[in-house]
């Protein structure tokens, strides 16, 4: 079919991220870019989205309208830093990025130790939101340098760890095996406060397919390690879960971040729930596509793990759900993309398509992205 047969009026560009190469925001622009080279009459609307990783904030903020604030926060070793949020364009929904306070990419390799790396600047960031009065938190909870539990954010939000003999636990996952009791509550500013939890992560917080079996080793545990950090958090789920006169160690995403999805359900009384989803619900994805005659999406490399509760997985199922056409602009393929065409995209595009590998590719950023959005309208 050729591009004089299907000009879409109103197209809805809504891709994340390409990793490691071009955020969502710019992403987004390229594609339109791209489409107007073929439609230059068309209506591209412009929604960046993420999956409650990197860039949630900064895509959330531009989706709706919002603004960015800035915070001094403390860093997993608890260093003072300043720390990126930002507040939605309806001024009550504040959104905060927990790697802004307590990722891995705030330390150094040599610096990294989950035993003793702490969640306590998220806790300060929710309290910054709070604060900012926002009725509503909504947390992307990936790329954490920790495995406590969530106890540092608990901290932050007026909740102490006592040990024995009576004296504040230190900060840590390595510390929780020697938790006794909890006193506390939490601070007056949350109360009516909403909390969300934006993870694709659905691990348990305990065993093979734990917060420190399976995420403790790229935070710089030893397999030693990864057993002691498992031992503490079993301790600390049993105090907690007595404290709270309920088990809520086998929820779905309460091993996400290291046990921050934990702490979060049991301190701050959070939903937990799909990136994905509650990054759609929050820029309104369903009523914007509503208004588009063709929805282009894209990520930087679509392959099987695309399809399963993931952003582009996410956006394309929506959009069949809603009868608008769909097609994707990528920086690669990789095995299992099959399962997306089936699900209903009508087209893909390649950034990397005439270069040498991706990463040649993503060299290029947004020019290869141009390119290929408009091969892609050219083709449909």
């Amino acid at each position: 079919m050729n591009a004089d047969a299907v000009r879409p009026r109103r197209v809805l560009v809504a891709p994340q991220a390409f990793k490691g190469s071009v955020d969502a925001v710019r992403v987004a622009s390229a594609i339109a870019r791209g489409l107007r080279r073929v439609w230059p009459d068309a209506d591209c609307d412009e929604l960046p989205l993420a999956d409650g990783g990197e860039g949630t904030v900064r895509a959330l903020v531009h989706a709706t309208g919002g603004s960015t604030r800035h915070s001094r926060v403390h860093d997993p070793l608890g260093r003072a830093i300043d720390a990126e949020w930002g507040v939605l364009g309806d001024g009550r929904t504040a959104v905060v990025e927990m790697a802004a306070a307590s990722g891995l990419p705030l330390l150094r390799p040599d610096e990294r130790d989950p035993r003793v790396a702490s969640t306590r600047g998220t806790g300060e960031l929710i309290l910054e939101a709070a604060m900012s009065g926002a009725l509503r938190v909504l947390i992307g909870i990936g790329g954490s340098a920790t495995n406590d539990g969530g106890s540092g954010m608990a901290r932050a939000i007026g909740f102490r760890f006592i040990d024995r003999d009576g004296r504040d636990l230190p900060e840590g996952g390595a510390a929780l095996a020697r938790l006794q009791r909890i006193e506390g509550q939490i601070d007056p500013r949350l109360v009516r406060v909403q909390v969300e939890v934006a993870s694709d992560v659905t691990n348990q917080l305990l065993g093979p397919e734990g917060a420190s079996a399976v995420f403790g080793p790229q935070k710089g545990a030893t397999p030693e390690v990864v057993a002691e950090l498992d031992a503490a958090l079993a301790s600390y789920a049993d105090v907690v879960e007595g404290w709270l006169g309920r088990e809520l160690r086998h929820v779905p995403g309460a091993g996400a971040a290291g046990g921050l999805g934990f702490g979060l359900l049991a301190f701050a009384d959070a939903k937990l729930g799909s990136g994905a989803a509650t990054v759609m619900g929050a820029t309104r994805f369903a009523e914007r596509a509503a208004n588009a005659d063709l929805i282009v999406t894209g990520e930087g490399r679509m392959d099987a793990q695309s399809a399963y509760g993931k952003l582009t997985g996410s956006v394309i199922t929506k959009a069949r759900e809603m009868g608008r056409p769909v097609a994707a602009v990528v920086g690669g393929i990789g095995g299992g993309a099959d399962a997306l065409i089936a699900a209903g995209l009508s087209a893909v595009a390649v950034s990397s398509e005439g270069a040498s590998s991706i990463d040649g590719a993503m060299q290029r950023g947004e020019e290869s992205i141009v390119s290929a959005a408009e091969r892609l309208a050219r083709t449909l």
